[in-house]
């Protein structure tokens, strides 16, 4: 079974069309580096929760949308060596593909694939 990455952040609704070519970018280099796919997906119907929820999640704010991201890999192993050359390379970096929303709201980990169909 293949490996996933998840991610959820809130991202400044002025900022859509930075983030996709951040993403953009992002995915080629993810790409290069063995992921199978990457989708980013741009929050639509995403409800306030009253104990929890994804805007809660991110403490997103009034002019702030919350994206649901996942980069699907062969294996750990791949997605592991992967992530390695990813941060290595210099595309990257916050000087060259800034993120342009708070990275420290995101929410992010990685998951084995126990069902797919």
């Amino acid at each position: 079974m293949s490996y996933v990455d998840g991610f959820v952040a809130a991202v400044p609704t002025a900022n859509k069309a930075q983030y996709l070519e951040h993403c953009r970018l992002s995915a080629e280099v993810f790409k290069e580096c063995g992921a199978l796919k990457v989708m980013e997906a741009w929050g639509d119907d995403v409800p306030d929760g009253e104990a929890t929820s994804f805007p809660m999640a991110v403490h997103a704010k009034e002019d702030e949308t919350v994206v649901f991201s996942w980069v699907v890999w062969p294996s750990k192993e791949v997605r592991d060596a992967g992530w390695q050359r990813v941060m290595e390379d210099p595309r990257m970096s916050p000087e060259n593909n800034p993120m342009p929303f708070d990275g420290k709201r995101i929410i992010y980990g990685g998951f084995d694939v126990i069902l797919e169909t």
